[in-house]
């Protein structure tokens, strides 16, 4: 017999070899029926794995990670299965389940096109309705290369080749075989819903020299509503996407001859910007931050020092020579190294520690040019960042300050729903991370001391550190479900030695300080775009980058119009005048696709009383009122938005 530990503490007894399959059927039938996968003594595995020792174990249904992953990752075998059938001949890459969904890259004999999707789902589906058995098999590294190379799979021998000897399995369902840790489903009759979503281009491994393979996406389901919440979900996020709404909204756009990658902000998106930026430094101000600003360029030495340039130097824009054969310059992957050098300017006590330096610094990476996408994924993105040096007595306090910051934020602009995400280094993995053992415990308890104090809602994420230390990262729902990565806090023992960072303490001794690097909003860019996607491009009143338009009903108006706008303007509300030679049915119907809150109607009876006809966005008509008497409507609303953050 085996003791079998439960997450809440109790304890069965169970034959040795028991499954987990049979172990939930001993529960409930219930619960037999929706259990998707295990973590037994911690690793996930399949359900009908047996267990041969006394053990911890967590049944995961579909609400949990470990339940869809499963779910999914089965999912891409399917497709896999559906897809030999279909295409004789056919090699396979990879197929991983994703945050939400699946994909398997493949190498077809003809083309694959979205044309081919209801087919393909047509055969996944009918494999799923036999509930074929889902097998593991382990095999020895000969016989799976054999397998592979009799096959013809190139992708799959070069995947092998890596493994070692005695930790390669294969999966099987109905007739496709693949190479595959697990874990799976039990059988593919849980899959009951099946969408294939598109088709992309991806180069194998993600090497722009290799062969470009076709990449299908899909998602599925244990139930037919839940696929049907999801593609209304799709279609709701088409609609909210920041690329189009940026497009309509006049925010942003891009330019070939400027570059991929490199967003060019338009008047009205430099507007938001501004006031974002205007916004936190506000903040910042009160948390006692210094703003700093450094050079877009830096000396190659310099990320040497720090170990960016090793880590991120294949992945950089090329070195920048000049005349003088002894320089090399890099443009910056990172603001912390010159933040560094404006510590090291002078000798510190510390009496002056604290010291928070923060920039909104633009910073250059060069993303391949298939992973760019809108605002979201850039080569030039401007950080809102701030790096705090302090003593070790000072860190958690440090820390929870800035927890501060990021919650104010959240809370200001609605993300009302987030996880902390608590990101410690692979333990298995060291050599990605420089530091000593003994600083990386310390920093990780800080993290996880100063999370729970502020009773964050938490997970821990091993091996989602940074190379030079761990983080607490910010993962917020939009208004549809979406999950984002937004904020970020780093605690970080490292730069300080390699940059030999000190201060005087009182004992007239040098000491080490600690160093936090924090950005709330993460990046200018990829917050401007999940801000765009969470509200749809209906921004808060305060924020908005025009709060008012004025719409003359004929060009008789227009003086009078240009009048109220200076009026308001002086007022500090951001108005302007649509003076388009348009009738007033199209002025109101374009302007209220651009999301202005207010909308003021002009003509000859408002001229003649010195009055404006209100419209409301997605209120429709408020009645006429005196300039005077919208203005202070304006600033009374806008007055009230500010008040009720604060509180």
């Amino acid at each position: 017999m085996i003791k079998v530990t439960f997450p809440d503490g109790g304890i069965r007894e169970y034959a040795e070899g028991t499954t987990a399959m049979q172990i939930a059927e001993s529960i409930s039938p219930r619960l037999a029926q929706e259990v998707l996968a295990a973590t037994v003594n911690g690793k996930v595995s399949d359900l009908n794995m047996p267990i041969t020792a006394d053990a911890q174990i967590k049944l995961h249904k579909w609400d949990d990670d470990e339940g869809k992953h499963a779910f999914w990752h089965s999912s891409s075998h399917l497709l896999a299965e559906a897809l030999e059938a279909l295409y004789p001949g056919i090699k396979f890459g990879i197929g991983p389940s994703i945050e939400n969904g699946f994909y398997y890259d493949v190498d077809s004999p003809v083309p694959i096109t979205e044309a081919d999707l209801p087919k393909i789902e047509k055969k996944m589906e009918e494999l799923a309705r036999s509930k074929e058995t889902i097998t593991r098999r382990e095999v020895s590294k000969a016989e799976a290369l054999d397998t592979y190379t009799k096959k013809g799979d190139e992708y799959k021998v070069e995947l092998i080749s890596a493994l070692e000897d005695g930790t390669i399995s294969f999966y099987t369902n109905g007739n496709f075989t693949d190479l595959c840790r697990g874990p799976h489903l039990p059988h593919t009759g849980f899959i009951k819903a099946i969408k294939l979503t598109s088709i992309a281009g991806a180069y194998w491994r993600g090497d722009e020299h290799n062969k470009m393979l076709t990449r299908i996406y899909g998602i599925t389901f244990p139930k037919k509503s839940m696929l049907d919440e999801y593609l209304a979900m799709l279609e709701e996020a088409k609609k909210r996407d920041h690329r189009k709404l940026g497009k309509e909204l006049e925010l942003f756009c891009f330019s070939p001859r400027v570059g991929a990658g490199l967003p060019l902000w338009l008047p009205k998106g430099a507007a938001l910007r501004d006031r974002l930026e205007h916004f936190l430094r506000n903040v910042q101000k009160q948390y006692g931050y210094q703003q700093v600003i450094t050079p877009h360029i830096g000396m190659k030495d310099l990320y040497v020092t720090s170990g960016h340039y090793a880590k991120y130097g294949k992945d950089s824009f090329q070195p920048i020579h000049t005349p003088d054969d002894s320089e090399e310059f890099l443009l910056k992957p990172m603001n912390c190294p010159h933040h560094c050098e404006i510590y090291r300017w002078k000798p510190r006590s510390y009496k002056d520690l604290p010291l928070r330096f923060a920039e909104f610094g633009t910073v250059y990476r060069y993303e391949q040019s298939g992973e760019l996408h809108g605002l979201t994924r850039v080569r030039g993105f401007t950080q809102d960042d701030a790096h705090i040096f302090c003593r070790p007595d000072q860190l958690k306090d440090e820390f929870m300050k800035v927890i501060d910051i990021v919650l104010y934020i959240f809370k200001t602009l609605s993300f009302d729903q987030f996880t902390a995400q608590i990101s410690l280094r692979d333990p298995n993995n060291k050599e990605k991370y420089i530091g000593s053992d003994e600083n990386w415990h310390k920093a990780e308890s800080a993290i996880i001391e100063a999370a729970a104090e502020k009773g964050l809602p938490t997970v821990v994420e091993l091996g989602e550190a940074a190379f030079y230390g761990p983080k607490l990262d910010f993962m917020v729902k939009d208004a549809i479900g979406r999950k984002w990565q937004l904020g970020t806090i780093q605690v970080d023992y490292n730069l300080p030695e390699r940059f030999d960072l000190t201060y005087k303490g009182s004992d007239d001794k040098q000491h080490r300080p600690i160093m936090i690097h924090r950005a709330p909003f993460g990046s200018m860019e990829r917050f401007v775009a999940v801000l765009l996607e969470h509200t749809g491009g209906k921004f808060p009143l305060w924020l908005s980058p025009e709060q008012v338009v004025v719409l003359p009903i004929s060009e008789k108006f227009n003086e009078y119009a240009q009048n109220v706008s200076d009026f308001l303007n002086n007022c500090d509300i951001r108005a302007q005048v649509d003076d388009r030679n348009e009738k007033i049915g199209r002025k109101i119907r374009d302007n209220e696709l651009k999301r202005i809150p207010f909308l003021l109607i002009v003509g000859e009876k408002e001229q003649q009383e010195g009055q404006v006809s209100v419209r409301v966005q997605g209120e429709g008509d408020k009645g006429s009122m005196s300039q005077q008497e919208f203005a202070a409507l304006v600033t009374e609303s806008v007055k009230k938005e500010v008040e009720t953050l604060n509180k």
